[in-house]
């Protein structure tokens, strides 16, 4: 009964018992050897690459402080120049006009004051999207220099 129920299986999705290997011993024993050589390998990179290098740069304050300015800080000083000019020209190409553009004597610390565009919500979350998903950069805050913060709330 059960033969015939196999049989019907395998005639009906068209399946083949297999009968016998064709694996070679010494082709088994060499895949192994480059498996565990893959996984050593493996097991050294993730211990070479701290946490802190997959993580993305954080917001420090809020979408809504967006009025044009953008400091950042970045994790390796070498790398100013060539970040600076990657943020500007995403930014050309997104249509952001560039008004004011600087970066620190140490190159750790760089700025961009952007015109405000007709919807600054958007342009807040455009801006952090790219700067969030940038490895160069440790963290940024939307921030316009030389202007005072507005204060919360007025003491009554």
């Amino acid at each position: 009964m059960m033969d015939k129920l196999r049989k019907i299986y395998r005639d009906f999705f068209g399946l083949q018992e297999q009968t016998k290997t064709n694996l070679d011993p010494k082709q088994i024993s060499l895949y192994n050897t480059q498996l565990k050589q893959t996984i050593d390998l493996t097991n050294q990179l993730k211990n070479s690459m701290a946490e802190s290098d997959l993580d993305e740069a954080q917001l420090v304050n809020n979408l809504t402080d967006y009025q044009g300015g953008v400091e950042y800080v970045l994790r390796d000083s070498a790398a100013a120049q060539q970040t600076a000019s990657e943020i500007q020209e995403w930014a050309e190409r997104k249509g952001f006009t560039i008004i004011k553009k600087t970066i620190s004597k140490t190159g750790k610390i760089g700025y961009f004051y952007f015109r405000l565009g007709q919807d600054p919500a958007l342009e807040s979350q455009k801006l952090q999207g790219y700067l969030a998903q940038k490895p160069e950069l440790k963290h940024f805050r939307f921030n316009v220099r030389q202007q005072t913060p507005k204060p919360s709330q007025e003491k009554i």
